[in-house]
């Protein structure tokens, strides 16, 4: 097993994985930016570094920053988390260039997936069902109408190096094409890098479920289940749960195959998620994109499967067996996921400050990954998740009953704080029935 590990990662997903690192008896390494000095996770390390200034480029981004903290401290891997350096596969090499264990994926299969167009075309070579859409970059807005003009009204215009939600735009007819076009082109350039720009058949009413892989070191890829991504605002989650209600065993059995064939066909290693747009009305899913990292939602996964996945990325990555049985992996009982986050609960504004105030729940089936405490600060330099509110329960009823007394128990004040909408959420039909799509958050608030 790996003996010394340098998270290169901060607040929540820092302390979550710290935690499985000392369990295991690994010498776990923070780094830190000055912004982030009182947080939980530099405390809660065997060893801390602060690595530059709040400005993520001149700290979390910064690859040289980063490999001279992982000398110093003798770390022998590196953890990525999720966000930040995670999915840039130059890093990745980077880091193995200099003699450190990557633990992730490889650089190839992360080069591989983050190219959406690319992403969409291995796929559908292996089979997995892709929605209608560009097979190569629109690289100009003419292009981007004739290829919509193929599909049909209303597309989907998104960057092909995005991710998170980021660089997408729906357009309904040929002048909001070209609005969005230009609009997502000039985002993609700016946020990503890459101006290429796909279009794809846009989905009114859709669901966004999404499947947990592994790939093994002895070279198998295996299925955790799937978990439900529909509530969403601004194509970024906020709910998750697994397993999905609209999901039956023989899609279940479809969607999980179609997920390791994903992730077979790139010679997939360590954890990943293959995300998937499911029409309810007629059971038909699509590939949207894969995920070649550890994603926020992890945990209703491990609750569901007893499995800590953190655990698993750190075997996979020292060339060990899983442990646990691949052949005798089975789902028991329901998780959902409510992403704690530090912006308003009726239109998603962020609202840094400093904690005044600061009550986990606790009780059957709650667990709490947070990244904050009484007395720190959220600061507008990074992203607004507070804490991920995690609930178990037998079945589907019982979690979210319990999910809504835990929300009623966490008491945070100072920063803005969206458990309010969570509450107003376990009282909406839809919800409730489990017939919810990804417009549940707009029609909750009267914009669709």
């Amino acid at each position: 097993m790996i003996e010394s590990l340098l998270v290169a990662n901060r607040a929540e997903i820092a302390r979550r994985i710290i935690r499985t690192a000392r369990r295991l008896g690994i010498r776990a390494i923070a780094v830190y930016s000055e912004a982030d000095a009182d947080l939980p996770f530099v405390r809660e390390a065997d060893e801390a570094v602060c690595i530059g200034p709040a400005n993520p480029a001149q700290s979390y981004r910064n690859p040289e920053a980063i490999l001279a903290a992982a000398k110093s401290t003798g770390a022998q891997a590196i953890h990525p988390g999720y966000g930040f350096l995670s999915e840039n596969a130059d890093f990745a090499r980077t880091v193995e260039a200099n003699g450190l264990v990557w633990v992730g994926p490889g650089a190839d299969a992360i080069a591989a997936m983050g190219d959406k167009i690319n992403a969409r075309n291995l796929m559908a070579a292996a089979g997995v069902p892709v929605a209608p859409g560009s097979t190569e970059p629109a690289g100009t807005v003419d292009a981007a109408l004739a290829a919509a003009t193929e599909i049909g009204f209303p597309v989907m215009v998104k960057a092909a190096a995005g991710g998170g939600g980021m660089g997408m735009a729906v357009a309904a007819d040929e002048p909001g094409l070209r609005t969005e076009y230009d609009r997502v082109r000039a985002f993609a350039e700016r946020m990503f890098g890459d101006s290429s720009v796909l279009v794809e058949r846009y989905f009114p009413r859709v669901r966004h479920v999404e499947v947990q892989i592994l790939g093994l070191a002895d070279g198998r890829v295996v299925a955790l289940g799937e978990r439900e991504c529909s509530v969403q605002r601004r194509n970024q989650k906020l709910v998750e749960e697994s397993p999905s209600p609209a999901v039956d065993a023989g899609l279940r059995e479809r969607l999980l195959a179609a997920a390791v064939r994903a992730g077979e066909a790139v010679g997939y290693r360590n954890a990943g998620t293959v995300e998937c747009l499911l029409d309810p009305s007629t059971g038909e899913f699509f590939f949207l994109e894969m995920n070649t990292r550890l994603q926020v939602e992890h945990p209703v996964t491990e609750l569901v499967y007893g499995v800590d996945l953190v655990e698993q990325q750190l075997r996979v990555a020292a060339g060990l067996a899983p442990s646990f049985d691949p052949d005798a992996l089975a789902p028991r009982g329901h998780a959902v996921e409510l992403r704690v986050n530090a912006e308003d609960p009726k239109r998603f504004l962020p609202g840094p400050g400093a904690v005044t105030a600061w009550t986990e729940p606790a009780g059957d089936g709650v667990r709490v990954d947070s990244g904050y405490a009484l007395g720190t600060t959220v600061t507008p330099f990074y992203d607004s998740l507070l804490a991920k509110l995690v609930v178990y329960g037998a079945d589907r009823a019982e979690a979210i009953e319990r999910a809504r007394t835990a929300v009623a128990g966490f008491e945070i004040a100072g920063p803005k704080c969206n458990l309010p909408f969570f509450a107003e959420l376990f009282d909406n039909p839809e919800f409730l029935d489990g017939s919810y799509d990804t417009g549940i958050v707009g029609r909750m608030r009267g914009t669709k």
